[in-house]
């Protein structure tokens, strides 16, 4: 369906109080959107409109997603930045540890996305956005199980683009690097020497510094926008170069 372009677009956010789902909330607030942030916290002194929603809990996600769109009036953009990291190589976490990655980070996209779409099919210029990783394409040391979710993120982006292509309902995704946001600073904060492991992280993006969480959020709001109607099925890197660049050392 044509967007119209005198309506307020409509856009929910897992994830959406913190972090790269904050910085897209109040980067699409200021382009005109009305936004909900679907989380497990509430948003703190940003104005951005709150439902309580848990992506492991599918009635909740059902009855979350019924109250964003009683608030919005609608559904037009569905982002779905909600998860969560683990740290470790193949052998160092348990069955559980998998599990529970693996019903945030990639359950969790489907059962909210699942509760979405009734509501996109309604909407105008109907987008999702998931938020994969440079882990998604890339070998990173000691992620192996958040690499495999973002992974299936991106699978899953790609699926989900090609299912809904004749819906006129456009998928995309956004593979970070690693993102300067209070979820990095809490890993930090647990290795040996702080200072050292994010001088690490810096250095290992090509552009010598972490990727910020505006950065992120203008190009999911690129793919959000109706005016990128061509872009579905898109993976867009923004990883400070760690996919596709190798310079010298």
């Amino acid at each position: 369906m044509m967007s119209d372009p005198s309506r307020r677009r409509r856009a929910a956010i897992t994830g959406g109080s913190s972090g790269i789902g904050l910085a897209t909330g109040l980067m699409m607030v200021e382009s005109g959107y009305d936004v909900v942030s679907m989380d497990v916290t509430a948003p703190q002194d940003s104005g951005l409109a709150y439902v309580r929603t848990d992506v492991r809990d599918p009635a909740m996600v059902e009855s979350s997603m019924e109250a964003v769109v009683s608030e919005l009036g609608g559904l037009d953009v569905l982002v779905n930045s909600a998860g969560i990291s683990s740290v470790g190589a193949v052998e160092a976490n348990s069955d559980e540890e998998w599990l529970a990655s693996l019903d945030v980070n990639v359950i969790g996209v489907a059962r909210v996305t699942r509760s979405a779409l009734p509501h996109l099919r309604e909407g105008e210029g109907p987008v999702v956005v998931n938020l994969a990783s440079v882990a998604s394409h890339t070998g990173i040391p000691n992620r192996v199980i958040y690499s495999a979710t973002k992974g299936a993120v991106l699978a899953m982006t790609l699926a989900m683009a090609t299912d809904y292509l004749t819906e006129g309902i456009r998928v995309n995704a956004v593979a970070p690097g690693t993102v300067d946001t209070p979820w990095v600073a809490r890993l930090l904060d647990k290795a040996d020497d702080p200072i050292t492991a994010r001088q690490a992280l810096e250095a290992r993006q090509p552009i010598g510094r972490l990727v910020t969480a505006q950065e992120v959020a203008l190009a999911i709001c690129y793919l959000a926008d109706p005016r990128a109607g061509s872009a579905t099925g898109t993976v867009l890197d923004v990883d400070g170069g760690m996919h596709r660049l190798a310079p010298p050392r």
